[in-house]
């Protein structure tokens, strides 16, 4: 069962999380915003999800609450449950400035449009940095759970932001595995002390998860290489490899890691380990 969050709850002497009100079987209690910094203007990083009026509220709350305004908005990812909320907050909660927002390019570059364009991103790189009172984030590039996603690291308590690369209960989903493995190594490299996860309670031993989300990733791995090796002269489709890895779970729950499956098979093939066919039904075969 999922651990009980409150909608407003101080973290840290820099950080106050605002929690994003759209509970749901991917968001987990919903998506976790933050509030960084300790002066009258502070950095929010995402925004959570488009119409949902009690979040915009929390948020409100918190402003008040901790007598400060909004410095700029940083989002870690397109993803609509991280970016979705920008248009509701600059509608509703004013600013004495224009709302700054800013993010990392998607790769390859796509056009982004915020709403009907009324606002435009800023576009980040790796390594920037954003500074308010009390607080420096630095820019980590992270792609993997998607091709424009950013970790941030506050520098003041060496705790890393993880947006959706690291949860605070469970596992996540990724677009490409071998940038997301190479993602979580990045990010084991800082040693942090802490992780505030896009979702679920703060992670308070930061090393430990990292490495159980990286040894997770690896057993499947290993699985499926174990097969190509007891059968190096036979191809294998998604489906029958399913059918082997996953065969102690209902045939009807096998659609579901098929894209799991796929994504183990294609970072197995970039790293020359196995090759696949160019045939509409793709199998795959150990490389020798």
């Amino acid at each position: 069962m999922a651990s009980s969050l409150q909608r407003i709850e101080r973290l840290s002497c820099r950080v106050v999380r605002v929690l994003g009100c759209n509970p749901g079987p991917m968001t987990l209690q919903g998506t976790n915003t933050y509030l960084v910094g300790t002066g009258p203007r502070r950095i929010l990083i995402d925004t959570g999800e488009p119409a949902i009026p009690e979040y915009i509220s929390c948020l409100k709350q918190a402003l008040t609450e901790y007598n400060t305004a909004i410095q700029e908005i940083i989002v870690t990812h397109w993803h609509h449950d991280h970016s979705g909320g920008i248009r509701d907050i600059c509608k509703n909660i004013s600013n004495d400035t224009a709302y700054c927002i800013k993010k990392l390019p998607r790769n390859p570059h796509k056009e982004e449009i915020i709403g009907n364009g009324e606002q435009q991103y800023f576009y980040l790189k790796d390594g920037d940095l954003i500074e308010t009172e009390g607080a420096t984030l630095r820019v980590i590039y992270t792609p993997g759970h998607t091709d424009d996603h950013m970790a941030l690291l506050l520098e003041e308590e060496n705790a890393l932001f993880s947006g959706d690369c690291i949860l605070g209960e469970g596992t996540t989903v990724f677009e490409d595995l071998y940038d997301y493995m190479n993602s979580l190594k990045e990010l084991l490299k800082i040693k942090a002390n802490v992780i505030y996860p896009g979702h679920g309670p703060v992670i308070y031993n930061a090393e430990a998860k990292i490495l159980q989300y990286i040894s997770h990733r690896n057993i499947r791995e290993q699985q499926l290489l174990a097969i190509f090796r007891e059968n190096f002269e036979k191809s294998f489709t998604v489906t029958e490899l399913v059918k082997i890895v996953y065969k102690s779970i209902p045939e009807n729950l096998h659609n579901m890691a098929k894209n799991n499956v796929s994504l183990h098979l294609e970072k197995l093939e970039k790293e020359g380990k196995i090759f696949s066919n160019k045939d509409p039904d793709k199998k795959w075969k150990a490389r020798l």
